[in-house]
């Protein structure tokens, strides 16, 4: 007998193929009712919230720089690790465990 996860217990969820995104590109993906930038940073995968917190640019639209992505409206880095922002540490994004399995990648929310 499985049981179901109780509720606001966080579980995997399948949002992606490793296939679909190449390296150093994002990718916006939805999960429990979550709207997530998915990145691959040299075949390292990453998630954080997708919106920026500034003025609610798509941060799956950014740019892949090291270990941040920079928002494409107003250039806000965002760690891609942490979710920090370097130059404004007042903002900050939630970040998301990922797992890869095979060719599927599954964010914790």
């Amino acid at each position: 007998m499985s049981s179901s996860p109780s509720p606001g217990a966080k579980q995997f969820y399948e949002v992606a193929r490793v296939s679909e995104i190449t390296p150093g590109s994002g990718r916006t993906v939805y999960a429990n009712g979550h709207q997530i930038a998915l990145f691959n940073r040299g075949g390292s995968f990453y998630a954080i919230d997708d919106s920026c917190p500034h003025r609610g640019a798509p941060l799956s639209e950014g740019y892949v720089e090291g270990d941040r992505v920079l928002c494409s409206w107003h250039c806000f880095d965002f760690n891609l690790k942490t979710g920090a922002c370097e130059m404004v540490p007042e903002l900050k994004v939630s970040t998301y465990e990922v797992k890869v399995e095979g060719d599927t990648i599954y964010v914790l929310c």
